[in-house]
């Protein structure tokens, strides 16, 4: 019957057919295996064993791990305990009770086809105590033994296993009273189990990410809460948790089977100075210790389907320089103990790598490193053979999996706490070892610094000093008196004070740049020339005119025009420009103009540059009674004309592009991470109808098509400079942005910035246009759909970072320093960068606009300095001028942000450690960073940037009556809100000046009347118009009156209010 069936997964006859199946595929695959090694290494590794046993001993509550066991699920798929397994050159036997033959009878035959072994089955009654069995199989071997010649065979056992139940207590009895030469197979079946097959790599995949999820959704977000709540848990509730958690995996939404789940050890949480960093360690009764500087370890380990994987992670609290400085030590030894993991390499190699790390960083710590790097994992948490310590010389293959643990103990630190005085600290990952490179399968789980290291003082310390911060209303006389009355620092102070060091640190930064020659930016040359413009090789080539009269031959890219009798051909490059036009006797004139040099405005081409001594046709005209003949050849000429600039433009745009690695696709085997339905900027070019499309990340780098084949774009990692995840808060849109280092093609556009993006909400408009009432079902059932399809959108989107930064935290792409960063909203402001309103918001390393085109995207570390001007009392808005390190690079300027983000913006700069400056008006900065890079050293020997200073300034011009006249705002405007408001708060000073003509600067160098004159002149004109009779209490109320409201008044022809000065 068994063999009738071509299933690789067959099910058993009888009752147990129903919960177990043989997959029979990999029991022919492995017994195959098993076979090759033994008969390949068999003097070395497996004692020189004629014949070997495996004997499983009967159930245990206890977690253990045997090589038995471990023989059972590798080559069947299950443990069977109180099972004796004789493996034979010629026979196999299997000496088992009646439910377990009824199971194994179906690999007879895939053994006879895969080695040519007979399967025996020995069954065991349950009044039977199996020594007849016994002597039938030891009959077998010996009789096997004679054939081959051997009075004594060699009889293998697992030595380090000792009897357990009565069944094995007897084999091992009689296993010794046999009078065979008993040899240890130990080492045969370590060796054997070492490299892991794809199917148990799928398996270890899956444990390790139970494994990290467990950590980072549970046990991580459990203890933040214990420390902020101030909870007393003991750690053994700890454990209990952890480990209901790893049974159920539903309860972190990980959608693995309970059933095929387990833990490899009982989670360890250790904390208050008892630390003990062997795996067997337990969780004690004492409760969770938090206080500053103290240490909390944490150790996990799941099973899926029995195969292991093991993280651990170390938390510090508050901790003091001798904690970080161990703690940084520490995971640069495991970094480069995982990154050793290389095949071919020794495994010893692993344990030296991170001793010689320890050695150079801290050599005082090498006392208190672990003596080993971890061990080997597998069905086993601890294989034998794969210890990673420096005694150690096997040699590391592809397949091999480890689990490396790192840690210090017994670290001893001064203080009066007796739980904080001694500490350890581990640091654990499961690693596959890999072609190139090895894969850190628990990596999802962060050990940097950054994500363990926890500060809870920081708060409570500047608790008191924001409790002196002034209100708006006493602002003024606060300042004053913060210093001497309440003896407190005020932020602004504070700031100052920052922003005075960084100053310093600034300018010697920038002299030392520029003494080094570091102000030059990429200089684009001229655009290379496509080649010599050529319609027509050969006078031959000329098509034969069927007419006398101006033809286009698109297939050449030439005109054709009847000159003297002849048909000349131009290229279409050559022409600059065609029109025609018609008079009032039908007759209609084309005129063509060329291309020449030396004619202004002209193109800078190389072909002209080429014949400059020629002789050129500026234009031509034609002049014809054929109106339509004359539309049909402008309209042809302009149409190829555009085509060829568009091609040549094109071909230019990807002459300077720099040459990108090719995207290496990910393999059938590994489904690619997928995210769906985007839309790109900028679009792909085309009249046809938009597509969206797919985004793909394969082995280096990204991939977005639609369903046609043209519509594609390669986004290499390396090449990737800063990337976005944008979730749709107050925008309609969610987008992934990538801001490259080189630019790239996207359809016939050269650019540096790609957006994938997905519109949260479909624009509906109502018929009718009326007001629908708020508890109207179906505008209720609108909004919840709208709201349901925004929340899977943003899951979409999270999941997809999330797993993209998983792989970007792979070793082989650490050196490109990639992760997704998300806008802080909280910090935005409104801003005009381009030509239109928009919402700027920084992230931790750029200052971005993803919404509007064209995109901003500011790197701060490429900033030198930023200049807030037009700030001043008055000011409705001012303006951002941000100054780049490259000083050949033209300023981004920000115009017209609300005074009201101005504290806001200023505390931003300053606690990313940005120099900013601020300044009444605006600057010509072309002609600044001009004058620095002309003459560096007179700008060095004059402060640097601190001519900006506008502190400074004023304090040296104190005495000046320049500094005492008052300074006018340019948005001083009259109640009546004229349409002049959005001239008034323009920002560029050259624009203005343009708009005004000579007799305004005239006005400018006139000194204006004060208040009182104005007040004079007007009471004298009302008095003109017959309004004496207002008494001199109603005057003076409405001189107050325009006082209080800064009203300016009307002024006559003559008059003229005092102006600005203009910086050019």
């Amino acid at each position: 019957m068994v063999a009738e069936r071509n299933d690789n997964n067959v099910k058993a006859s009888g009752n147990v057919a129903n919960s177990y199946t043989i997959n029979l595929e990999i029991f022919s695959k492995r017994l195959k295996m098993l076979y090759s090694h033994w008969n390949e290494f068999k003097s070395d590794l497996w004692g020189g064993a004629e014949v070997f046993a495996v004997a499983t001993p009967p159930p245990s509550d206890d977690l253990r791990y045997l090589k038995s066991s471990a023989l059972n699920i590798w080559l069947i798929g299950y443990e069977f305990p109180d099972t004796i397994m004789v493996f034979m050159k010629k026979q196999v036997h299997f000496l088992c009770s009646q439910k377990k033959v009824s199971l194994l009878e179906v690999v007879k035959k895939s053994a006879k086809d895969a080695v040519g072994v007979e399967v025996v089955m020995h069954v065991k009654a349950k009044s039977d105590d199996g020594t007849a069995l016994m002597d039938n199989i030891f009959r077998a071997v010996r009789a096997e033994s004679r054939m081959d010649g051997l009075d004594v065979p060699v009889f293998g056992h697992i030595a380090r296993e000792g009897p357990e139940g009565r069944l094995l207590e007897l084999w091992d009895e009689k296993l010794k009273t046999a009078k065979f030469q008993l040899t240890d197979v130990t080492n045969g079946f370590s060796d054997l189990f070492a490299v892991k097959d794809p199917t148990e790599i799928t398996n270890l995949k899956k444990a390790a990410y139970l494994t990290a999820s467990v950590m980072k959704s549970f046990v991580v977000p459990k203890v933040e809460k214990v420390i902020d709540e101030e909870k007393k848990v003991k750690h053994s509730s700890l454990m209990d948790d952890t480990e209901k958690v790893i049974l159920d995996p539903k309860k972190i939404k990980v959608k693995l089977k309970s059933d095929n789940v387990d833990i490899c050890y009982p989670p360890i949480f250790q904390s208050g100075g008892e630390f003990d960093l062997r795996p067997s360690a337990s969780s004690n009764d004492e409760n969770l210790f938090y206080d500053s500087t103290s240490v909390i370890i944490c150790a996990i380990g799941s099973r899926y389907n029995s195969y292991c994987s093991n993280v651990a992670r170390t938390f510090l609290i508050d901790a003091n320089p001798v904690q970080s400085k161990a703690y940084e030590v520490l995971l640069k030894a495991h970094e480069a103990a995982i990154a050793a993991l290389k095949p071919g390499s020794k495994v010893g190699d692993v344990y030296l790598t991170a001793l010689k790390v320890v050695e150079k960083e801290a050599p005082e710590m090498v006392p208190n490193l672990t003596k080993s790097a971890g061990t080997g994992i597998g069905l086993e948490f601890r294989e034998s053979g794969l210890n990673l310590n420096s005694k150690n010389d096997r040699i590391l293959k592809t397949g091999m999996v480890f689990n490396v643990s790192l840690g210090f103990q017994n670290l001893q630190m001064v203080g009066k706490n007796r739980k904080t005085q001694r500490f350890a600290i581990l640091l654990a990952d499961t690693v596959i070892v890999g072609d190139r490179v090895p894969e850190v399968v628990t990596s999802t789980c962060s050990k940097a610094v950054k994500d363990v290291a926890y500060s809870f003082n920081e708060d409570e310390e500047q608790l008191p000093k924001t409790a002196a911060v002034p209100n708006v209303a006493d602002t003024v006389s606060s300042k004053a008196t913060l210093r001497s009355v309440n003896h407190e620092v005020s932020k602004e102070e504070l700031r100052k004070q920052h922003q005075a060091t960084l100053a310093l640190r600034k300018n010697e930064e920038t002299a030392r740049r520029l003494a080094g020659g570091g102000t030059e930016g990429i200089i684009n040359g001229p655009m290379k020339p496509s080649g010599d413009l050529i319609a027509y090789k050969n006078i031959n080539d000329i098509p034969t005119p069927r007419e006398f009269m101006i033809q286009i031959d698109q297939k050449n890219e030439a005109i054709l025009l009847p000159l003297y009798g002849r048909m000349v051909p131009f290229h279409i490059a050559t022409v600059k420009s065609v029109s025609s036009q018609q008079d009032t006797s039908r007759t209609c004139y084309i005129r063509i103009m060329f291309n020449i040099p030396g004619a202004p405005f002209s193109q800078h081409d190389a072909n002209l540059q080429k014949f400059q001594d020629s002789i050129y046709v500026k234009e031509v005209s034609f002049h014809s009674k054929d109106p339509r003949h004359i539309s049909e050849v402008v309209q042809l000429i302009k149409t190829l004309r555009r085509q060829v600039a568009s091609r040549e433009s094109e071909k230019a745009e990807r002459a300077t592009l720099v040459t990108q690695e090719k995207l290496q696709l990910a393999g059938a085997k590994f489904k690619p991470i997928r995210l769906s339905d985007l839309w790109i900027r900028p679009v792909f070019g085309g009249r046809g109808r938009k597509l969206s499309g797919t985004l793909e990340v394969h082995t280096n780098g990204l991939r977005y098509a639609t369903s046609r084949s043209d519509e594609r774009v390669d986004i290499m990692f390396g090449n990737i400079k800063h990337a976005f995840f944008q979730p749709a808060e107050k925008e309609m849109i969610t987008l992934l942005h990538f801001h490259l280092h080189n630019h790239i093609m996207v359809g016939n556009k050269k650019t540096k910035d790609v957006q994938f993006y997905v519109e949260v909400m479909d624009v509906v408009q109502t018929i009718g246009g009326g007001k629908r009432s708020a508890y109207d079902p179906d505008e209720i059932e609108e909004e919840q759909r709208e709201r349901e399809r925004k929340n899977k959108i943003s899951m979409d989107f999270q999941n997809f970072v999330n797993r993209v930064n998983d792989l970007w935290a792979q070793p082989q792409f650490k050196s490109l320093d990639l992760e997704f960063d998300q806008p802080l909203r909280e910090l935005g402001f409104h801003g005009v960068p381009h030509k239109s309103s928009a919402f700027i918001v920084p992230t931790s390393t750029c200052l971005v606009e993803l919404i509007e085109t064209p995109f901003v995207v500011i790197t701060l570390n490429e900033i030198e300095i930023v200049n807030l001007e037009r700030v001043g009392l008055g000011q409705k808005n001012f303006d951002m001028t941000i100054v780049f390190k490259d000083f050949k690079r033209d300023v981004m300027r920000i115009d017209s942000i609300p005074t009201s983000s101005l504290d806001g913006i200023k505390e931003w700069l300053d606690t990313t450690d940005l120099k900013y400056y601020e300044s009444r008006l605006n600057l010509n900065w072309r002609q600044i960073l001009k004058a620095i890079t002309d003459d560096p050293e007179e700008f060095i020997e004059n402060g640097g940037w601190e001519f900006l200073n506008l502190e400074a300034s004023d304090s040296d011009s104190d005495n000046s009556q320049e500094s005492d006249q008052g300074y006018e705002p340019s948005d001083v405007q009259s109640d009546s809100g004229s349409e002049e408001e959005d001239e008034d708060s323009e920002s560029l000073v050259e624009s203005e000046d343009d708009e005004e003509d000579d007799s305004n600067e005239e006005d400018e160098e006139d000194e204006g009347k004060t208040w009182e004159e104005l007040e004079r002149e007007a009471s004298n004109a009302d008095r003109e118009k017959g309004n004496e009779s207002d008494s001199e209490e109603e005057r003076k109320r409405r001189k107050m009156k325009a006082f209080g409201k800064s009203r300016a008044p009307e002024r006559g022809p003559g008059s003229s209010l005092p102006k600005k000065a203009r910086f050019r």
